[in-house]
């Protein structure tokens, strides 16, 4: 599978809640940059900071608005991702960066504006 197919399929993991998809997707040491917070390493790090996350969604979708291939395989994407927490919607727009190797992402960058987020609490 191209790596922009695995880019959407990781997006349809994310909008289906499906954390043992979105792991099995990410590679063993994958490395994972949420700008501005500090960077993580590894799935199992990387599924335990989500699955709170997760969990406390009753929905969650990532639209994606453009998303591109570079000649060295790198997939960007820009969206927006909307989460229903407490009966609140929250959306905040990204600007994502995924590595790929043998099909899995090796690095995973997405930048936001932390403020915008915050202020939809």
């Amino acid at each position: 599978m191209a790596n922009l197919d695995q880019v959407r399929s990781f997006i349809e993991a994310w909008n289906a809640r499906d954390l043992q998809r979105i792991g099995a997707l990410m590679a063993d040491d994958i490395f994972y940059h949420n700008i501005p917070l500090e960077p993580i390493r590894g799935r199992e790090t990387v599924c335990a900071a989500f699955a709170p996350l997760i969990d406390a969604c009753s929905e969650i979708d990532w639209r994606v608005h453009h998303i591109g291939e570079g000649a060295d395989g790198v997939v960007l994407t820009e969206r927006t991702d909307d989460f229903v927490r407490d009966g609140k919607r929250l959306s905040v727009r990204v600007m994502g960066a995924f590595e790929l190797k043998d099909g899995l992402i090796i690095a995973w960058r997405d930048y936001f504006d932390l403020g915008q987020y915050q202020s939809q609490l």
